[in-house]
Formats: structure tokens, sequence, C-alpha cells
């Protein structure tokens, strides 16, 4: 057994364990496993290849796209509406109908494909959930297989788990929430499987396994004749958009099933995306079922389009929130777009997780979900998000209070009042102060989410609130941005500016704090050193990396040699 940098082994490494069944030009490096063979079927694995076939060089273009524009970006260009498509985003068109067994998005539920999760989830009393083999989950082979084993078992049924430390075995209940499924985003390789001597585009992986396998039972038993549902993660410009309508052609064309059959709402959480945002409805129209607000993701980007940008430094990352106007101008015209296009308008995560032991904490904490719910639907938007099952109730209840027994607010609320948002607007500089603490707990945060990344989570419960790659992200690049420019923590009132040997300084303070705080046994044996090393290069770089998990990737490849591993 031998880790290899991702894409390409280690020298010496062996080819595959001969057990798996491939196609021609088909390699599996991973480890072979019975319950895996069952999803990497000779068949699927095809599919999967011809998919890949098909689309790499478009978006391999695309992606070469997002370089170009990254480049004018640095140079100071800002990002706005092209004048080359205002055609379609003046034009009278509308998306497809909305399938009606998912005309009711109320209240979602987020989180990784892990078997427990799944369970819990589909009988969380959510209308969606969505199984995430995104930024909810770190993407090592184990969890990728054994995810699309329960995403399986569930469509069909017949998913359990005993959990022998409570002596419970969880099963579904009849009623359960509308499975979507959120394959990760175009620039993740999968380093376990190359295709023609490369190694296979992630998200085509996660699409082309799932779907194969679960298009025909998932039409009958959860879309009413629609189907599968999806999410689609991390797109900066509607050519992205175009590639998966293709592939959702591709794949209704080898089912046999209706063009359409398919739906997928799109996360709207780059910045460049904000002006995209008919267009990218435009391109998917047959396939939408709308756009949802991706928060998190969003801020990041905000700071990634703007590195080069001292001009537009963020004030510390608790300060900004859906009341700052350039992130209320990109809710609203959210709403506006997809309510004018006839498809759902879904609002943003709530994080927090119930507080057990400190009940006036928890109603302090379901109060901020409240307050931030009502401010959603009486937006407009049709739906939220929740990243664990108690705070449901609570996001149910502001939606149903607020829209009575409509399934939806797509006719009722048009938001014609949100036409008049600028570009300006969408880019206004956030308000607030920089202070230590910001920097303190953005190092926190970051350090504390890669170790658990590196040992097989991504989905991780910090200080209160469920964290995944997205607040990470903002962490690294604002810690990396301050940096950078010595920018000065106007928020404490001392003079002090951010510099490495500050940072440095903040970095060994806060592993001293982590330490204290999981504990020495649990420091130890977690990879919070090698955590550590990762996060404060990529906050010190020269060049700020585009992704924070492309570089971590690597330490979570391991490719497996022909037969028995020697250890």
């Amino acid at each position: 057994m031998d880790t290899g940098t991702y894409g390409y082994p280690k020298q010496g490494v062996k080819k595959i364990d001969p057990s798996y069944d491939v196609p021609e030009g088909v390699d599996i490096r991973g480890r072979y496993d019975e319950e895996f063979a069952k999803i990497l079927t000779k068949d699927a694995l095809k599919f999967v290849a011809e998919l890949q076939r098909e689309f790499r060089s478009h978006i391999r273009y695309a992606l070469e796209c997002r370089k170009e524009a990254k480049r004018r970006y640095n140079e100071g260009a800002l990002p706005g509406f092209d004048p080359a498509t205002r055609y379609i985003r003046e034009g009278e068109w509308v998306c497809a109908p909305v399938p009606p067994a998912v005309a009711d998005r109320k209240v979602e539920i987020t989180g990784p494909v892990e078997r427990k999760m799944v369970i819990n989830a589909l009988n969380s009393g959510a209308k969606v959930f969505m199984a995430d083999f995104e930024d909810a989950l770190s993407p090592s082979w184990e969890n990728l297989m054994r995810g699309q084993v329960n995403l399986k078992d569930a469509v069909a049924g017949t998913i359990t788990f005993n959990d022998k430390a409570r002596n419970k075995v969880y099963k579904l209940n009849d009623q359960t929430a509308k499975l979507f499924v959120r394959p990760r985003g175009w620039h993740l390789p999968e380093a376990h499987i190359f295709i023609d001597g490369e190694p296979a585009t992630g998200c085509l992986v996660d699409f082309g396994l799932y779907f194969y396998h679960n298009h025909a039972p998932f039409r009958q038993t959860q879309g009413a004749g629609f189907g599968p549902f999806f999410y689609l993660p991390k797109m900066e410009h509607s050519r992205e958009a175009k590639i998966w309508n293709n592939v959702f052609e591709r794949a209704e064309k080898m089912a046999g099933i209706e063009r359409g059959s398919i739906r997928a709402t799109v996360l709207i959480e780059t910045l460049p995306a904000v002006f995209q945002m008919n267009e990218i409805l435009y391109e998917l129209r047959d396939h939408s079922v709308g756009l949802n607000c991706g928060r998190w993701d969003y801020i990041f980007s905000y700071v990634k389009t703007f590195q080069a940008h001292p001009d537009r430094l963020l004030p510390d990352r608790v300060l900004v929130g859906m009341t700052q106007h350039f992130m209320k101008s990109y809710s609203d015209l959210l709403i506006r777009t997809c309510h004018r296009r006839g498809v759902h308008a879904m609002g943003g995560m709530a994080a927090q997780i119930p507080i057990r032991d400190d009940p006036a904490a928890n109603e302090a904490a379901l109060e901020l979900v409240r307050k931030d719910k009502l401010r959603e639907v009486k937006a407009g938007h049709d739906g939220t998000w929740a990243a664990h099952p108690g705070l449901i109730p609570t996001c149910m209840e502001v939606f149903n209070n607020n829209m009575g027994n409509a399934p939806n607010q797509i006719k009722a609320a048009k938001r014609n009042d949100a036409a008049s948002i600028t570009e300006e607007d969408l880019l206004q500089i956030p308000r607030g102060v920089r202070t230590i603490d910001g920097l303190r707990l953005n190092t926190r945060v970051g350090i504390q989410y890669v170790a658990a990344w590196l040992t097989g989570s991504g989905s991780v419960p910090l200080y209160n609130l469920m964290e995944d790659a997205a607040t990470a992200e903002i962490s690294r690049v604002q810690n990396w941005q301050w940096i950078k420019y010595g920018v000065e923590l106007n928020g404490d009132g001392l003079g002090v500016r951010v510099s490495k040997e500050l940072f440095s300084r903040v970095v060994e303070e806060e592993m001293a704090r982590i330490e204290s705080e999981v504990g020495k046994d649990k420091f130890k044996k977690g990879m919070y050193k090698e955590a550590c090393k990762i996060f404060k290069r990529q906050c010190t770089a020269p060049t700020l990396d585009d992704f924070l998990t492309l570089d971590a990737y690597n330490y979570i490849v391991i490719h497996h040699p022909k037969g028995p591993a020697k250890l």
C-alpha cells in the first residue's frame, strides 16, 4: 500500500487489484472491496468513461476560462453582467415546470453520504435531504465508495444501520425526505480511477455511478416519474452549466428516459456566478429546479476574486452576514431571477447545532436561526437549509407560519423591486472591523477543519456550528489576504498590523488552545500537526491556491498494488 501524490502514484506502485472487472481504458487504483464491486460494475464504469471522454475537453476549456477570468480580476478588472447575453437576461422565457414531487422544499437538510447520517436525514422531517459528495465529505476512496453503496440502499429503501455502541438499529420511516445528490465541483479530480491514463473528473464519477445504479428505482419511488435530482456546486459561468445540461441529456439518452427527467438546483456560491444567474438557468432550462444561496462559499469567493484588491478587504468573518448590502443584494436578485423564470429560490444554511448542556445558550442560538429564517421567508425564498435535524422544527415553523399551505412562493413573491440592483450593489465592500480575535478564530477553525478532513470527516462540529470546507476556505483566504497586505487590526485600537511573525505566534498559541480543548490524547492521535503545516503554508504562500482541498487531497489518496497489500 502506498500514498501517492494526487493523480500519480509514487514510483514502484503496481496496478490495480484484478478483481474489479473494468472496461478498456479504465484503471481502478483504490482498494478492492466486494461491496464496492457492486457499484464499480463494468457497465457503470463504461458509462462514467463515456462521460469523461465526451466532456473532458469542454471541462478543460471551462477551467482555463476560470484562470483567464482570475488573471483579469488580479489585474484590476471587476466581475459584471455580460453585455453579450443581455438578450437572455431581458428575454421573456421560463424554465420547465417544477415536478410535483419537489414543489414543496420549505426545509432541506444537508450532510455527508455517511450511512447513519443518510438514514437520520431522510427521517428528519425535512422536505429534502441533500446528500453530499462535496464540501461536507472528505473524498477518500472509502468515503466515496461507501457513500455510493449507502445511496443505492437508500433509494432501494433497504438501508439500515446497526449502532452497536448504542444498541440501536436505524432504518427508514414510511415518510422520508426527497433525495438530492451533490457531486463534487468541476475542478476536483478522482485520483483512484484513471481513464485513458489520467485521473477521472470527480463530479462525473459521483454523478455517473449514482445515476447509473439509481435512475430507475428513484423515478418510481421518489420522483413520481421525474429524477434523479441533483445540486450542482462551485460554478462560475453559464458555460459550466451548459456542460452539465449536456451531461444530463447524455445520461437520459443512455437510460432511455424522457429529456428533462433529471432536475438540478445550482448553488450560486461564487461571485462571478451572481452575474450569470439568468444565463445559468437558461442553459439548464429543461433540467432546472432553481438556484440556492450558497452564502459561505460566496464570501470565500468574494475574497478570492478580489485577492489582488487591497481596497476590498473583508472585516472579521463573523460580521459578514446577510444584512451586509452586497449579501442582501445577492439574495434579493436571486429570488427575483428564479421567480421570474418559474423555479425555486432557496435560502442559505443554518449552521447552528443544538447545545444540549446549556438551555439558555441553546435558546439564544435557536432565536438567531428564527430571525435568519424569518428574513429569508419574508424576502421571498421558497425554502432554506439546515445542518442539523434539531433545527428542522424551528425552520419549518417559520416557513409554514409565513407561507400558509402554499408549497412555494414562486408566483407570490415576484420581487420586481430587485430589478434595479446594480453591479455596484453586488460588489459593495462590506462594513466592519478586523480584530486579533478574528485572526485567531480563522486560524483555530481552519486547522481543526483540515485535521478532521485528513482523518476522514468533511463535516465538523466546532464551537456549536457545523463547519464544512466553505468555512475553512473563508478562514484561509482571509488570513492570506490580511498577511499579504499587512492590514491593521482596526477593531482593537492598538494599531497592530498583521505580519507573518504575528501569524506564527497566533498559530503557536492557537495550537496550544486546540490541544487543551480536545485533550492531549486526541491531539496526539489526530492529524493536527500535519493540518497546521498545510494551513500555515496556505496562509503564507506567495500566491493564493484556488482551493484548500486540492492541496490537502494529496494526503488522502491511497493507491493499492495488485494482490494483498504487503504491510
